[in-house]
Protein backbone atom coordinates (compact mmCIF):
# COMPACT_ATOMS: atom_id res chain seq x y z
CA UNK A 1 0.00 0.00 0.00
CA UNK A 2 1.28 3.48 -0.76
CA UNK A 3 0.16 6.55 0.76
CA UNK A 4 -0.01 9.51 -1.34
CA UNK A 5 -0.53 12.60 1.23
CA UNK A 6 -0.69 15.25 -1.05
CA UNK A 7 -3.95 15.89 -3.33
CA UNK A 8 -2.73 18.79 -5.56
CA UNK A 9 0.35 20.69 -6.15
CA UNK A 10 0.03 25.02 -5.99
CA UNK A 11 3.15 26.10 -7.13
CA UNK A 12 6.75 24.80 -8.02
CA UNK A 13 9.75 25.73 -8.70
CA UNK A 14 11.75 22.66 -9.79
CA UNK A 15 14.90 22.26 -7.82
CA UNK A 16 14.08 25.17 -5.34
CA UNK A 17 10.68 25.51 -4.13
CA UNK A 18 7.10 23.86 -3.81
CA UNK A 19 3.61 24.34 -2.07
CA UNK A 20 1.32 21.65 -1.82
CA UNK A 21 -1.75 20.87 -0.30
CA UNK A 22 -3.59 18.11 1.96
CA UNK A 23 -7.32 18.23 2.32
CA UNK A 24 -7.93 16.05 5.79
CA UNK A 25 -11.17 14.01 5.32
CA UNK A 26 -12.88 12.64 8.09
CA UNK A 27 -13.40 9.79 5.41
CA UNK A 28 -9.69 8.54 5.64
CA UNK A 29 -9.47 5.13 8.10
CA UNK A 30 -6.75 6.22 10.02
CA UNK A 31 -8.52 8.99 11.78
CA UNK A 32 -10.90 6.31 13.41
CA UNK A 33 -7.94 5.46 15.08
CA UNK A 34 -6.51 8.42 15.91
CA UNK A 35 -7.60 9.29 18.06
CA UNK A 36 -11.14 8.19 18.08
CA UNK A 37 -12.80 11.08 20.46
CA UNK A 38 -10.32 13.74 18.40
CA UNK A 39 -9.43 12.71 15.38
CA UNK A 40 -6.51 14.18 13.94
CA UNK A 41 -4.08 13.84 11.14
CA UNK A 42 -0.95 11.92 12.81
CA UNK A 43 2.00 13.53 12.68
CA UNK A 44 3.87 11.04 11.42
CA UNK A 45 1.63 11.74 8.08
CA UNK A 46 2.39 15.68 8.41
CA UNK A 47 6.06 14.69 8.06
CA UNK A 48 5.49 12.04 5.22
CA UNK A 49 3.33 14.91 3.10
CA UNK A 50 6.62 17.27 3.65
CA UNK A 51 8.56 14.32 2.54
CA UNK A 52 6.82 13.88 -0.53
CA UNK A 53 6.24 17.34 -1.45
CA UNK A 54 9.96 18.15 -1.15
CA UNK A 55 10.46 15.03 -3.41
CA UNK A 56 8.46 16.29 -6.05
CA UNK A 57 10.70 19.30 -6.46
CA UNK A 58 14.00 17.32 -6.79
CA UNK A 59 12.72 14.93 -9.20
CA UNK A 60 11.27 17.62 -11.94
CA UNK A 61 14.44 20.09 -10.68
CA UNK A 62 16.43 17.06 -11.81
CA UNK A 63 13.45 15.70 -15.02
CA UNK A 64 12.97 12.50 -13.08
CA UNK A 65 17.14 11.47 -13.60
CA UNK A 66 16.63 9.35 -10.22
CA UNK A 67 13.63 6.84 -9.39
CA UNK A 68 13.92 6.90 -5.75
CA UNK A 69 13.98 9.87 -3.66
CA UNK A 70 13.57 9.00 0.09
CA UNK A 71 14.07 10.64 3.25
CA UNK A 72 17.00 10.17 4.73
CA UNK A 73 16.89 12.03 8.19
CA UNK A 74 14.26 14.70 9.82
CA UNK A 75 15.83 17.17 12.11
CA UNK A 76 14.64 20.21 14.15
CA UNK A 77 10.98 18.57 13.89
CA UNK A 78 8.27 20.68 15.95
CA UNK A 79 4.78 20.02 15.69
CA UNK A 80 2.42 23.78 16.72
CA UNK A 81 -0.97 23.15 16.38
CA UNK A 82 -2.92 19.95 15.50
CA UNK A 83 -5.08 19.43 11.88
CA UNK A 84 -8.38 18.34 11.85
CA UNK A 85 -10.43 17.00 9.58
CA UNK A 86 -12.08 19.71 7.27
CA UNK A 87 -8.42 21.45 7.60
CA UNK A 88 -6.56 21.68 4.56
CA UNK A 89 -2.32 21.34 5.46
CA UNK A 90 -0.65 23.90 3.20
CA UNK A 91 2.83 22.07 2.96
CA UNK A 92 6.12 24.41 2.01
CA UNK A 93 9.74 22.85 0.93
CA UNK A 94 12.55 24.99 -0.22
CA UNK A 95 15.59 23.17 -1.20
CA UNK A 96 18.72 24.67 0.79
CA UNK A 97 21.80 22.63 -0.19
CA UNK A 98 22.12 19.91 -2.74
CA UNK A 99 24.97 17.60 -4.18
CA UNK A 100 25.31 14.67 -6.24
CA UNK A 101 23.08 12.34 -3.92
CA UNK A 102 21.01 14.18 -1.27
CA UNK A 103 19.18 17.25 -1.03
CA UNK A 104 18.76 19.74 2.67
CA UNK A 105 15.12 21.09 3.24
CA UNK A 106 14.08 23.76 4.75
CA UNK A 107 10.04 22.56 5.17
CA UNK A 108 6.93 23.43 7.20
CA UNK A 109 3.67 22.78 6.95
CA UNK A 110 0.35 24.67 7.83
CA UNK A 111 -3.71 25.71 8.50
CA UNK A 112 -4.30 28.96 7.53
CA UNK A 113 -2.01 31.17 9.37
CA UNK A 114 -1.11 28.80 11.91
CA UNK A 115 2.23 26.88 11.75
CA UNK A 116 1.85 22.61 12.46
CA UNK A 117 5.13 21.91 11.73
CA UNK A 118 8.54 22.79 10.78
CA UNK A 119 11.30 20.53 10.17
CA UNK A 120 15.00 20.63 8.36
CA UNK A 121 14.87 17.36 6.32
CA UNK A 122 17.37 15.67 4.17
CA UNK A 123 16.76 13.35 1.47
CA UNK A 124 18.78 10.70 -0.80
CA UNK A 125 18.26 9.84 -4.53
CA UNK A 126 19.50 7.02 -6.36
CA UNK A 127 18.81 4.69 -9.01
CA UNK A 128 18.08 1.19 -8.42
CA UNK A 129 20.17 0.55 -11.19
CA UNK A 130 23.30 1.54 -9.33
CA UNK A 131 23.06 -1.44 -7.28
CA UNK A 132 20.65 -3.95 -8.82
CA UNK A 133 21.65 -6.25 -11.92
CA UNK A 134 18.56 -5.80 -13.27
CA UNK A 135 17.41 -2.45 -11.56
CA UNK A 136 17.33 -0.08 -14.61
CA UNK A 137 14.34 -1.92 -15.37
CA UNK A 138 12.93 -1.14 -12.06
CA UNK A 139 14.07 2.50 -12.65
CA UNK A 140 11.75 2.95 -15.90
CA UNK A 141 9.10 1.84 -14.09
CA UNK A 142 9.12 3.66 -11.21
CA UNK A 143 9.81 6.72 -13.36
CA UNK A 144 6.57 6.25 -15.42
CA UNK A 145 4.59 5.98 -12.46
CA UNK A 146 6.05 9.10 -10.90
CA UNK A 147 5.56 10.91 -13.84
CA UNK A 148 1.38 9.63 -14.14
CA UNK A 149 1.28 10.95 -10.70
CA UNK A 150 2.66 14.07 -11.03
CA UNK A 151 -0.19 14.54 -13.67
CA UNK A 152 -2.38 14.20 -11.28
CA UNK A 153 -1.20 16.04 -8.59
CA UNK A 154 -0.12 19.08 -11.17
CA UNK A 155 -2.20 18.65 -14.22
CA UNK A 156 -0.67 21.93 -15.70
CA UNK A 157 2.94 20.67 -15.37
CA UNK A 158 2.31 17.62 -17.79
CA UNK A 159 4.25 19.13 -20.26
CA UNK A 160 7.61 18.97 -17.45
CA UNK A 161 7.51 15.22 -18.46
CA UNK A 162 9.36 16.57 -21.99
CA UNK A 163 6.83 15.22 -24.34
CA UNK A 164 6.40 16.38 -27.84
CA UNK A 165 4.04 19.20 -28.35
CA UNK A 166 1.86 19.83 -31.42
CA UNK A 167 3.52 19.02 -34.32
CA UNK A 168 6.72 17.67 -32.53
CA UNK A 169 8.11 21.04 -31.29
CA UNK A 170 8.70 20.26 -27.42
CA UNK A 171 6.23 21.51 -24.99
CA UNK A 172 7.29 24.52 -22.71
CA UNK A 173 5.96 24.35 -19.76
CA UNK A 174 4.25 27.68 -17.77
CA UNK A 175 6.94 29.04 -15.37
CA UNK A 176 10.12 27.27 -17.18
CA UNK A 177 11.80 30.80 -17.70
CA UNK A 178 12.68 30.46 -13.85
CA UNK A 179 9.35 31.89 -12.95
CA UNK A 180 7.35 29.58 -10.45
CA UNK A 181 4.55 27.70 -11.69
CA UNK A 182 1.30 28.69 -10.04
CA UNK A 183 -1.84 26.66 -10.38
CA UNK A 184 -5.42 28.57 -8.96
Amino acid sequence: MRFTLLDRVVAIEPGKSITAIKNVSLAEEYLADHFPRFPVLPGVFMLEAMTQAAAWTIRLGEDFAHSIVVLRAARNVKYGDFVEPGRTLTVTAEVLAQDERTTKIKASGSVGDRTSLTARLVLERYNLADTRPHGAALDARVRAEMRRLWSLLHPAGRAVASRPGVYGAPVVPAGSAGQPVVVG
